[in-house]
């Protein structure tokens, strides 16, 4: 029996579509390792922390026409698959973080976007 994988996705930012090369989202749980002095000599647990949520965004430049990525603040981004399978994945509070370039021999030229988000929903 074959396994049937998410394939390519539409990257939505407030209602637009992008043209996106890779999006590479993270998730850091703010969780912190309780240290105590004890006979073990070991950590006695964790204590919960505050989520943040990264995601890391090439898109390619277009010639005419560029969005003014600086202006993205308490933006909502949606990545959903194209084929209709696997569960759409929503970001809001989206804002820029930093943006950068890169030039390459093979291939188009691309905007490496950081973005932060203020929360995560799958649907």
């Amino acid at each position: 029996m074959a396994d049937n994988y998410v394939g390519m996705i539409v990257l939505e930012i407030n209602g637009t579509d992008y043209e996106v090369t890779s999006v590479e989202p993270t998730l850091k749980t703010g969780r912190k390792i309780v240290k105590t002095m004890n006979r073990t000599g070991k950590p006695s647990g964790t204590a919960k922390g505050i989520e943040e949520h990264d995601l890391k965004i090439a898109v390619p430049i277009p010639k005419k026409g560029e969005p003014d990525w600086r202006a993205l603040i308490d933006a909502k981004l949606t990545i959903y698959p194209q084929d209709g399978g696997g569960e759409r994945q929503t970001w809001t509070g989206c804002s820029l973080v930093e943006m950068g370039s890169k030039y390459q021999v093979e291939g188009e030229a691309t905007r490496d976007l950081t973005i932060a988000a203020l929360n995560y929903y799958t649907e």
